[in-house]
């Protein structure tokens, strides 16, 4: 039979048979020495109580042993059902301690991975379900524009006008498609931002040279006033498509002929970039509102976007240590401040 195979209870078996063999034969070899009887009766009784007490450790220790596999089995069931924390031990032994430590810490991993898997869970159902409910509409008029050309004795201009309209509705979902894929891709942990001490300048310059044409046909004028050699540590291909967000909306919400005024400050802990247009503005009640995924004031709903621009923008700044403030005052215009962390990760 393998080692591995005996079973606690043969063991103590054997070892006790070894003793009171070993025990027998010394006590023969005693009598047959000595010839005394009396001499070997004291050394049999004392045998005999060394063995009891050998007897008495041995069931302690079963019992113990069994305590302890029981404490560490109903442990183990605590964890599997993911019940209440398992109590805390107070072995005197160290490695039965040691034992019963490690197996509550292994309990608090794992009621830490079940929170973290069900934090996900609910992060990708709420994604699942603004997926679904942003690509209804597009979907929708999609199929009311294919149905009215498959089936209707339409003229040429009508059709290139539905065409056309259809070609708006895929750029919509292929727009929305895109800004789902980067809010995953940064929620799930996929893409690392990578800082580096790079020119913020011209990480300022990507971004604007997306707006300028924009700007250009509302006639809005663009200022800047950064240090051409300013460098700050940031990922500056996340940071440009950050900044553009906020420029994009400052364009976007902007009447004709205004203006977006765009600085950089450096500061010991912070580099602060100012994007200030005389827009709109945004009411108080709603200031803490626009950072949130597809959310949109019903003021705006005519004017082209889906609502997850300053979801990603607050999403990216934070993953490099910043944040980001509004002031706004509705009719008179709005003003961001990105606070980029001057620390070297």
């Amino acid at each position: 039979m393998k080692s591995k195979e005996v079973s606690i209870r043969n063991i103590y078996i054997f070892m006790g048979i070894c003793v009171f063999i070993i025990d027998t034969i010394f006590l023969l070899c005693i009598f047959l020495f000595t010839g005394n009887i009396i001499v070997s009766l004291i050394i049999a009784m004392f045998f005999l109580i060394n063995l009891a007490w050998v007897v008495c450790f041995f069931i302690l220790l079963h019992r113990k042993l069994v305590q302890f596999t029981d404490d560490i089995c109903h442990s183990m069931d605590l964890m599997i059902r993911g019940e209440e924390q398992p109590k805390s031990a107070l072995y005197e032994e160290t490695l039965l301690a040691r034992i019963n430590h490690r197996l509550i810490r292994l309990y608090e991993i794992s009621n830490e991975n079940r929170s973290i898997i069900s934090n996900e869970k609910n992060i990708l159902q709420e994604l699942i379900s603004d997926i679904s409910h942003q690509t209804k509409t597009p979907i929708a008029n999609l199929k009311l524009m294919y149905s009215i050309m498959l089936e209707g004795d339409l003229s040429k201009e009508k059709r290139i006008e539905l065409l056309r309209s259809m070609a708006g509705q895929l750029d919509k979902l292929d727009f929305l498609m895109q800004a789902m894929i980067k809010t995953s891709r940064l929620e799930a942990g996929v893409i690392v931002l990578e800082k580096k001490k790079y020119s913020i300048y011209e990480t300022l310059a990507d971004a604007l040279g997306a707006i300028v044409m924009q700007a250009e046909k509302k006639c809005i004028t663009v200022t800047v006033d950064c240090d051409s050699n300013l460098m700050v540590p940031h990922d500056t291909k996340w940071t440009a498509e950050a900044l553009f967000n906020i420029l994009d909306n400052a364009v976007k919400y902007t009447p004709i002929g205004g203006r977006v005024d765009v600085s950089v400050t450096r500061w010991e802990m912070y580099t602060k970039i100012d994007i200030v247009d005389n827009g709109k503005g945004v009411s108080e009640p709603h200031q803490a509102e626009i950072f949130k995924r597809f959310y949109r004031e019903e003021e705006v709903h005519e004017v082209p976007g889906i609502g997850i621009g300053l979801y990603i923008v607050r999403k990216i700044i934070t993953l490099q240590g910043g944040y980001i403030k509004i002031a706004s005052e509705v009719g008179k215009g709005t003003k961001f401040s990105v606070y980029l962390s001057n620390e070297q990760v």
